[in-house]
């Protein structure tokens, strides 16, 4: 299949790690990739547009300058992200506000702006999410928070959309090796990331739609606490 079939695809968040690799992936499914990107990884194949998404109206210009030139939509990827681990008593405001900018309401004000393009496709949508958002864990109130409420966004979604033909799915990933060099085997790789949601935009059956797909490293690391003394720390 060529590098251009005529679908296309808009992804946040590709400079690197998993947005990088979803980008990769669908570029060799065929689809023609466009890229909103904080810092410009350089790739024309990317077609990227430089966008904050902490600014709403960055994504709705920068979206609406794809469609310009694209003229369709037939999947957007909402991916970029940012995490802080701070303890609630150390958390500063501003990191609160730029994570919940960013991990959570982007992913709104990028639907929004999509979604009219995306009904007149058929088309999907994808939201990263993650084990945080239901796995909360010391240090993660933030980052927690927002990703767990991507799957009501997500959610809302298919209950208001599913008549107008758009699809959606939260994917909820565990420990992902993000990071180059990163060849930790308790974690996922970035390229299998990628297979999941190019299978899920590009391979399911248009007539069955996946709410929320989680997906776990295949190796599983042992647990400092096991057996009935993990309620000792919950």
């Amino acid at each position: 299949m060529s590098s251009d079939d005529g679908r296309v695809a808009l992804i946040t968040g590709t400079n690197r790690g998993s947005g990088r690799a979803i980008a990769e992936e669908l570029r060799e499914r065929g689809f023609r990739v466009f890229s909103l990107n904080r810092s410009l990884a350089g790739a024309d194949w990317l077609g990227e547009r430089r966008c904050d998404v902490s600014r709403p109206a960055e994504i709705r210009w920068a979206v609406a300058d794809v469609l310009a030139e694209a003229g369709r939509l037939d999947v957007c990827v909402s991916n970029a992200v940012d995490r802080v681990l701070d303890p609630i008593a150390d958390l500063r405001e501003a990191d609160w506000e730029r994570l919940v900018a960013i991990n959570l309401s982007a992913g709104f004000h990028l639907l929004q702006a999509a979604l009219p393009a995306l009904r007149a496709r058929r088309g999907v949508f994808v939201a990263m999410g993650s084990h945080a958002g239901t796995r909360y864990f010391e240090g993660g109130a933030a980052y927690s928070a927002t990703k767990a409420g991507l799957k009501a966004l997500v959610e809302t979604l298919l209950l208001e959309e599913r008549r107008n033909g758009v699809r959606a799915c939260l994917v909820s990933p565990g420990a992902i090796a993000n990071l180059d060099g990163d060849d930790d085997p308790y974690k996922m790789s970035t390229r299998s990331i990628a297979r999941c949601v190019g299978t899920i935009v590009d391979s399911w059956p248009t007539d069955l739609v996946v709410g929320e797909i989680e997906v776990r490293p295949a190796e599983l690391a042992t647990p400092p606490i096991v057996g009935i003394d993990r309620l000792l720390h919950v």
